[in-house]
Formats: C-alpha cells, structure tokens, sequence
C-alpha cells in the first residue's frame, strides 16, 4: 500500500431522481473538507434507491485516523443542522474529475466562513438537472455559483443564461489542449450572459472573486479579505528577506 490505512464509504442512492442526487452531492461536499479524502462519482445519469453511485476513499497515517474522519464525515452527513445554514455561493462542476482542481473553491470559502454546497451537474449528461438547479438557485438563497467545466465547456455559459445570479468559470484543464479548449469556450461568450472567467484550472481565484463580490454588501467579509491580503504581502516579504539574506543558492538548499 502506498497509505498506512485506508478506508473505503459507498455512494448508496438514498431516494430517487432530483432528491437522490441532491443527498448524494450534500455527502460530496462535506467530504472534500475531510483530509485524505477522494471522491470517486461513477456519472451514472439514473437516480434509484439504493443504487450504488459511486465511492468516497479515506486515507490516513493509521487506521485509527481513517476511521475518526469517516465519523466525522458520517457524523455530519446525518446531522439535521446541515439545512439550517442556506448556502450563499454555489460550486458546480461537470463531473468528479474536476473535483482535484474545484475543491480549492471549497477551501476559500471555508476559510473566509462563506456557507457554499459542492455539486456535480452536467450540462452535456445531465441537462434537466442544470436547468433546475440554475433556476431554482436565486429562491434557495444562492447569491454567486462557480461553475467549472473542461473541453466543450458549456456549464458556465448556460448556466449564467439561466439565473440572474454572477457566475464565475472555472475552465478546467482537461487531457486535450491543457485547457485552452475550456478557456475559450467560457470566455467567448455572447453579448448578454457574461461569465466571469478566470485562469484555468484557478479555482482558488474563483472562489476569492466570490467572497470579494459578497464583500460588497458584508463588512466583515472586507475585513477578512484586507487581513488576508495583508497576509499575503508578510508572506512574500518574509520570504524576500530570507532570500536576501541567506543568498540564493542556501535558499535553495537549506
């Protein structure tokens, strides 16, 4: 094994159609916020109770830590509370081999205390889904969705036609082209459904784009983003003065 302990939670469809996915993607998110965590969604386009839809692995240092962050990860995925909180930033993606790049979105959002749900909607595979899901975003309390596609990515672009809330495109590098194909699609896009695009791959910047856009009407938001900027600066300054001051090559070479 190249894990000391590993651990293995399957995808059972809990109800069928919209709801089953609904449950399936709740489960999704709340485990890219577990460390050693993979989710591996089969992109299978029916929903039926009980159907297996995919797999989430944890791995971990010992078996004792893989079994605590599966409690967790179920612990959560049981709690009532996880309704109570409306998600102010939506995350989308058109399958889970975005997830790598896309969970860095998640992460932004969790450190700035954004409530946000991470899911998986296809506009090629899954075109009803989209739909409902864009249209209904703004009613659930939904305020920005980051949407992230590779190759013909249509997500973004269909999605913004869909719902009056800002979208943020993610374009995704997939294995042809590195990303270049998903860059122009989401960024050409017609007069009328703009798409704000960032660099591929960047869902790190998507995700600081949607707590900036919040920040226009939270304060605290504002404090936060000045704190993590001035965080920012120290960190480069700290380093220039090691550099500076231990030259390049024990830089290096420490």
């Amino acid at each position: 094994m190249k894990t000391p302990a590993a651990t293995m939670c399957n995808l059972l469809a809990e109800d069928e159609g919209d709801r089953g996915f609904y449950l399936a993607h709740q489960l999704i998110g709340r485990a890219l916020g577990i460390l050693g965590a993979t989710v591996h969604w089969y992109d299978k386009p029916e929903m039926r109770k009980q159907r297996k839809m995919g797999h989430i692995t944890i791995v971990g240092s010992s078996m004792g830590i893989v079994e605590a962050r599966l409690n967790s990860m179920l612990k959560e995925d049981s709690s009532d509370s996880q309704s109570e909180v409306a998600p102010r930033v939506g995350i989308i993606m058109g399958s889970d081999s975005d997830l790598p790049g896309m969970k860095e979105a998640a992460r932004i959002l969790s450190m700035f205390g954004v409530s946000h749900e991470v899911r998986i909607v296809s506009a090629h595979r899954t075109p009803a889904m989209m739909f409902s899901y864009a249209s209904s975003a703004q009613e659930r309390g939904v305020q920005i969705i980051i949407a992230g596609a590779g190759g013909a990515a249509h997500l973004p672009g269909m999605v913004a036609a869909l719902t009056p809330l800002p979208v943020i495109g993610v374009p995704v590098r997939a294995s042809a082209l590195d990303g270049i194909d998903s860059l122009l699609s989401i960024v050409q896009m017609p007069r009328g459904v703009p798409v704000a695009t960032v660099a591929i791959n960047n869902a790190t910047n998507a995700g600081l784009l949607a707590v900036r856009m919040l920040g226009v009407a939270d304060a605290d938001l504002v404090a936060r983003m000045s704190q993590y900027l001035e965080d920012t600066r120290d960190d480069v300054l700290t380093k220039a003065d090691k550099l500076q001051k231990d030259g390049w090559e024990s830089y290096l070479n420490p």
